[in-house]
């Protein structure tokens, strides 16, 4: 039976070129496979996300020539996650914690994520006498060994990333993840709790990143990158297709191509492994 592949860009903004790369890679790989490819925009921050940006970065990955199967809105899923807090509470293993980021930064354990975690100093605190839902400080879940323990739900009520994204990736089915190697620091953390959830674990590719002009940190829109409504005033999507590829190997010139075309030969053996720092003057992308 063919597996199961998915792209979940965090809805906090519009695309932009590593958006465009990461979603490129993984629909090249799915196809290469012979497997379907999900898109899934997810959209669990109400302070960064909004109904605009979800069909905005639909919008910017249909220019850019990425077909996908099945789009899902990772918000319409509320009772999964609920779902998911519920067996986690009956099970023992939630916990409230309201460590405040300096609390965190003193005890010095750097997450997965580049901030500040927990050395799980938490863990007897009980849940208030109505459950989880009663909860107004974050929720942490206990872990095996000596990770440290993951927020599962903030502090606003939000589900956490790394609890949604093991749900909804076992809720429809992946059985493999593509995605930057920016997110490789997680994997042992969503393993345990796909252990912890009783769900199958994917396998995983790491790939390289597309890094700020500087070199220093990966594109990001946080960063203010270069975003698709301002690449089309400039450039055809051919033309960023092209550029991309040319950045990480899959072909010897930036000429202009599409997805399709670079899906007749794709192979990882093709794809470099060092991250590449690229640059916008207001007309045209570099790499420097």
């Amino acid at each position: 039976m063919p597996g199961t592949c998915r792209f979940a860009p965090s809805a906090t903004g519009r695309a932009h070129p590593g958006t465009l790369l990461a979603g490129l890679l993984c629909w090249l790989d799915a196809r290469s496979r012979g497997e379907r490819v999900i898109l899934r925009l997810e959209d669990l921050d109400p302070q960064r996300c909004s109904a605009e940006l979800v069909a905005g970065l639909q919008s910017d990955l249909r220019w850019f020539g990425l077909p996908f199967e099945v789009v899902e809105i990772q918000s319409a899923h509320a009772s999964r996650h609920a779902a998911a807090l519920d067996f986690l509470a009956t099970a023992g293993l939630l916990y409230p914690c309201a460590l405040s980021r300096s609390e965190l930064q003193a005890i010095g354990r750097p997450g997965p994520d580049g901030s500040w975690s927990t050395d799980n100093r938490n863990r007897g605190l009980l849940l208030p006498p109505d459950g989880w839902r009663a909860c107004t400080v974050p929720l942490r879940v206990m872990l095996p060994g000596d990770l440290p323990d993951p927020v599962v739900r903030r502090r606003d009520g939000a589900v956490a990333y790394q609890l949604a994204v093991v749900v909804d990736d076992a809720a429809i089915g992946v059985t493999r993840v593509v995605r930057g190697r920016d997110l490789e620091s997680s994997t042992a953390t969503q393993m345990a709790l796909q252990q912890l959830l009783n769900v199958a674990t994917p396998e995983y590719q790491h790939h390289a990143l597309l890094l700020q002009a500087d070199g220093h940190g990966k594109l990001a829109k946080f960063h203010g990158a270069v975003a698709v409504p301002e690449l089309q005033l400039h450039l055809t999507a051919a033309e960023v297709c092209g550029f991309l590829a040319w950045c990480v190997g899959l072909q010897r010139t930036a000429a202009p191509t599409t997805p399709l075309a670079l899906s007749e030969h794709f192979s990882w053996a093709h794809v470099c492994d060092n991250d590449v720092a690229v640059a916008w003057d207001g007309q045209r992308l570099a790499r420097v």
